[in-house]
């Protein structure tokens, strides 16, 4: 089994969309396999399907102003700050397929989400950082350490449509966290973010390129697929073509 990897660098949040969503129908017609999107946005909040503008604190006036967009989109969870710094995962996988827990004609969303969490701890681990998952709170946080309370490292929100997952996580690499106050990330708001740069022990920090290169493998790894790269959205709908 294998898992195709686009890399799309930093890109507008409008176009990852418009991306996502061509390789979402490839994948629904089976005309592709299972599919990660790696890529960066420029400043962007994104509102889940349940999310509330209360839990924006910034107001259009000063976003505008900044230039960050505000997009209402169909994935689960509430509100979240997408930029530069960022690594965010696009992973468009049919869960009717072969993949590791499935018991039923399909693997579950909560489940499917469970092994991303994995993928992305097993990530923070390979850079000294120690994170786990919290009951009740989706995502991947850092251990509390004496009055320090767990801190968010990873958001994760998914849809998904004829079995076919899109959205997915978002990964503090050397994220600007003041980009933050602008809203309570994820509605919460008595637990912080942070970064693997202010986590890491290692001197330098890693890069953004080193951190997607490690989420890639950690995915083969979890999900049990080789990983195959391609260059481009072109050549990645092309394989259905050829095939």
């Amino acid at each position: 089994m294998h898992m195709h990897l686009l890399q799309l660098g930093r890109i507008p949040y409008a176009e990852g969309i418009r991306v996502m969503n061509e390789v979402v129908a490839a994948r629904k017609a089976g005309t592709i396999g299972d599919t990660l999107l790696l890529l960066e946005h420029e400043p962007v909040l994104t509102l889940g399907r349940n999310a509330t503008r209360a839990n924006i604190l910034a107001s259009d006036e000063a976003l505008a102003a900044k230039g960050v967009e505000v997009h209402e989109i169909n994935r689960g969870g509430d509100v979240t700050y997408h930029g530069p710094g960022q690594l965010v995962g696009y992973p468009i996988f049919d869960l009717r397929g072969d993949l590791p827990g499935k018991k039923g004609p399909h693997l579950g969303p909560v489940d499917f989400v469970r092994l991303m969490e994995e993928a992305l701890i097993l990530t923070c681990k390979d850079f000294g950082v120690p994170a786990q998952r919290i009951c009740k709170l989706t995502g991947v946080w850092t251990y509390a350490g004496g009055s320090v309370p767990e801190k968010k490292i990873a958001a994760i929100g998914i849809h998904v449509s004829q079995a076919v997952t899109s959205h997915g996580f978002a990964l503090n690499v050397t994220t600007d966290l003041r980009d933050f106050q602008w809203i309570v990330p994820c509605g919460i708001a008595d637990k912080p973010v942070t970064s693997l740069e202010l986590e890491t022990p290692l001197d330098p920090p890693p890069t953004l390129a080193e951190v997607a290169n490690h989420v890639a493998a950690k995915f083969g790894h979890v999900f049990q697929r080789q990983v195959l790269a391609v260059e481009s959205l072109e050549d990645l709908l092309d394989l259905g073509v050829t095939a």
